[in-house]
């Protein structure tokens, strides 16, 4: 569907000329129009509720929507919990909803695509996009990498929604969904010819009646032109019409798209959302059909609980500890084995000072405790290849996966940080690093870790899992098993946060936070070698950390973390704590709720009939304005009041302009990033009847700002075997000098790229990656390609990540097309129409 014009700037005849585009159906609400967000939502809520329905009927149990209500993901969630016996979580369905959508949005970076859009009648060539999408999905599913799926499944899906706003498909008076457009077998039949004429001019600006009726007689299927530029169109064909499209000028004047209320045959759009909704279930189903009702589960995000990862260290140093990792790993798989909480599938990665590998998977309890039971250690007892281990397993692992790795030596590949950090932010999966000490002499085993291992080495375990919003815990083999209880707080099901800070060095303080009437079992952690804290409940009661059980709750020490969970009595309200330290710490609140929010920053696509957004992969600019896309969970209404960038280990905060997007999802302005790591802060209002009073939360991952930024010229097809080049650009505006570039794919491609570029102070320099897939690729097969550029002496350092494909077939682009994706937000891109 065509969409918004983008905030792109370029040259046009020696003129600024800010392009406009043509819409499809809106991605903001505005004026009663269906959104593309809405859409896609629309068709996940319904298709779920539909499949859940007929498990219940199969299973002989009762399946129950609320009456009279708008259908929420909460809604379908608790409907498919019981349906399957089982406790689904909320937020990894709407994180799949969000994640599909907002794939969905970027397609509107192609604006002038004709394919993309189903824009000049290129019906074949959309087609063949959504084709090839949907084979992407099932592929992705097949390797179960469920985030490339929803990338794939948006995008086919945009294109598949376009389809019933920019062509005729509804003035024929048809009652159901195009099939041929998502099935290549199908022939595309009664296409108009290129010389057969579609439309009269327009009387005034009634444009209801413009298309032919020997057009309608014969239900011959047409779609809009479109162009901003003086070009024609041929003679007697429809335009897409609208204040930008300069065909819709020329004879036949007017159009026929039906992106909003407004539009040329905006009395058409309610209709036209319907059948794009009910299209898009029928891909669902497609592709529900094809992998089963498993993987289409997982692909929905509504997965029995979630994914539980183990990555483990077996070099020889480890030799004393891997005994009592494997009773706690087996501890923990025992605890949750039949429960609503057990986890719908087991990930075992093992790593050691020569190598890492392979991953393991399985979806049974036993049979992971068998492999766990074959770990051993080797001879070596060098650093290890710790994040080679832990980027196989974000790769492979689904989004918002629990993620355990048990190590007592330093990083060998170092190198990988940034990559890491930027699969954690992508997955929103959570990082625990459990640390142990090999001295096994009991004089020794209560030694600080800091004494075995250098404060740097410590201080990287903490930065990733900072990143993540996980934990450093710094144990000795003796207390290892008293890790157990951290290990399950963490997997549990709905888990969110409500407070997150980090202090180094360290200060003295008051911290406050909100508990509301959603949240339960909450949980305080205070990590670090010296800190001393007092809790003060609403009520006035307190409790120091020297209070191993008191009136709040009760405090278990695992080596330099103390946790304290509070009683259910008198959660409610503002709580305080009074903490100081002598050396660096953190603060984490969390609980379980339905409510908790998603996070992403975005690149705003303005447009003459509404305006879009894609994610941004890479650090947004420090110092200048950057958008947030803001949505909470959990089917409540919600009154956001407060959206903060707030430093992790400083004072600086940031306030945000809202604006409201839907009933729960927001668009956030920050005039600045900070200079440092910083979180996200959401406060505000609950409006629900069950749940009423204010409420925080808190971005569970750390982001980073960045004074380097890289754009890549945009290709999207690998074929396999193919050598592949991809040129990027990298500017900087801080100091001039080499530029350590490095570039990755995630399925571990073959990669060449120069290890340096040199730039001057604010200037820039080009440089280009080749990378060839294997022969055997599997045809579909997406992959993300990581370009990273440091500065001299490791002051900054940028990523930008490139969603690639290989395919058999070449890339279909029609018309004019991207020149450059905009990985950064200080760059502008000349973008393609309503892709």
């Amino acid at each position: 569907m065509v969409s918004m014009v983008v905030v792109a700037v370029f040259l046009l005849q020696g003129a600024l000329f800010k392009p406009p585009q043509a819409a499809a159906f809106k991605v903001f609400p505005a004026d009663g129009s269906l959104t593309h967000q809405q859409i896609t939502e629309a068709a996940f809520l319904r298709k779920m509720a539909e499949v859940c329905r007929d498990e219940a009927a199969a299973r002989g149990r009762e399946f129950t929507l609320p009456i009279n209500n708008k259908l929420t993901a909460t809604d379908v969630q608790r409907a498919c919990s019981n349906s399957y016996s089982t406790l689904l979580k909320i937020s990894t369905f709407s994180l799949a909803i969000s994640q599909t959508s907002i794939s969905n949005a970027a397609v509107d970076r192609k604006q002038f695509s004709t394919a993309h859009h189903f824009d000049n009648e290129d019906f074949k060539n959309g087609r063949d996009l959504i084709t090839k999408g949907i084979a992407a999905v099932k592929v992705s599913m097949k390797q179960g990498r469920y985030l490339s799926a929803r990338s794939s499944l948006g995008a086919a899906c945009h294109t598949l929604q376009d389809f019933y706003s920019h062509s005729n498909w509804m003035e024929l008076g048809s009652t159901a969904p195009f099939s041929p457009l998502i099935r290549s077998e199908l022939p595309l039949n009664n296409l108009a010819g290129s010389n057969t004429k579609t439309c009269k001019s327009c009387v005034g600006k009634d444009c209801s009646d413009n298309i032919l009726q020997e057009v309608l007689q014969q239900k011959i299927l047409t779609s809009g032109y479109f162009s901003i530029l003086l070009s024609t169109k041929p003679g007697g064909k429809c335009s897409h019409g609208g204040l930008f499209d300069r065909t819709s000028y020329r004879d036949p004047t007017g159009g026929i798209n039906k992106d909003d209320i407004s539009s040329s045959h905006g009395f058409l759009h309610q209709r036209a959302a319907e059948m794009a909704i009910n299209a898009t279930i029928e891909l669902l189903e497609d592709i529900r059909v094809a992998t089963g009702n498993v993987a289409f589960l997982r692909l929905m995000g509504l997965n029995q609980t979630s994914v539980l990862a183990f990555v483990f260290d077996t070099t020889g140093s480890m030799s004393n500890n891997i005994a009592e990792a494997k009773t706690v790993t087996f501890s923990i798989i025992d605890s949750r084995r039949g429960t609503s909480e057990e986890p719908s599938e087991y990930i075992l990665v093992p790593f050691n000072d020569q190598g890492f590998g392979p991953l393991m998977k399985t979806e049974n309890a036993d049979k992971f405790k068998e492999l766990i039971n074959l770990l051993s250690a080797s001879d070596g007892s060098n650093p290890g290849m710790c994040l080679s281990g832990l980027q196989l397993t974000l790769t492979e692992a689904p989004p918002s996966s629990d993620i355990f790795v048990f190590t007592d030596a330093s990083v060998k590949d170092t190198e990988l940080k940034s990559a890491v950090e930027a699969m954690m932010q992508i997955t929103k999966s959570t990082v625990t690093f459990l640390l142990t000490n090999s001295i096994s002499s009991r004089s020794q085993q209560n030694v600080s870790l800091s004494r075995l291992l250098s404060q740097s080495d410590i201080q990287m375990y903490r930065d990733l899992a900072h990143i993540s919003g996980g934990q450093t815990i710094e144990v000795t083999n003796s207390t290892l098993s008293q890790g157990t209880a951290v290990i399950m707080d963490v997997i549990a099901a709905d888990l969110v946060t409500v407070l997150y800070i980090e202090r180094s060095p360290a200060i003295a303080e008051n911290v406050s936070f909100v508990v509301d009437p959603s949240l339960s079992n909450v949980t305080v952690y205070v990590t670090g070698d010296s800190p001393v804290f007092t809790l003060y409940s609403p009520t006035g009661l307190s409790q120091s950390s020297s209070v191993a059980n008191g009136p709040l709750g009760n405090i278990l020490t695992v080596g330099n973390l103390k946790r304290l969970k509070i009683r259910s009595d008198n959660q409610r309200g503002e709580w305080k704590i009074s903490i100081s330290a002598t050396s660096s710490y953190t603060l984490k609140v969390i609980g379980q709720s339905a409510v908790d929010v998603l996070i992403y920053f975005v690149e705003i696509i303005e447009g003459g009939h509404g305006d879009s957004w894609a994610q941004s992969f890479t650090r947004p600019f420090i110092g200048r304005n950057a958008t947030l896309f803001v949505s909470v969970t959990g089917g409540v209404s919600v009154t956001v009041t407060d959206v903060l960038l707030v430093e992790a280990s400083g004072s600086d905060v940031v306030n945000g302009t809202i604006k409201a997007v839907g009933v729960t999802d927001f668009l956030v302005n920050v005039d600045r990033i900070p200079e440092g790591a910083f979180v996200v802060q959401l406060k505000g209002l609950l409006n629900d009847s069950s749940s009423t009073g204010r409420f925080q939360r808190q971005s569970p991952i750390q982001y980073k700002g960045s004074r380097i930024t890289i754009t890549a010229q945009s290709q999207n097809i690998a074929q396999p075997g193919v050598p592949f080049s991809l040129n990027f650009t990298v500017t900087s505006n801080t100091t001039g000098g080499n530029y350590t570039i490095r570039a990755r794919t995630d399925l571990g491609f073959s990669v060449s790229f120069p290890r340096y570029l040199i730039l001057v102070a604010g200037g820039s320099a080009q440089g280009s990656v080749t990378l060839t897939a294997p022969s055997d690729t599997e045809s579909g097969t997406d992959f993300r390609l990581t370009i990273e550029a440091e500065a001299p002496g490791s002051s900054d350092l940028n990523y930008a990540i490139v969603q690639l494909t290989v395919s058999t077939a070449n890339a279909i682009f029609s018309g004019f097309y991207s020149l450059y994706i905009c990985l950064s937000f200080s760059c502008f891109c000349f973008v393609s129409h309503f892709v």
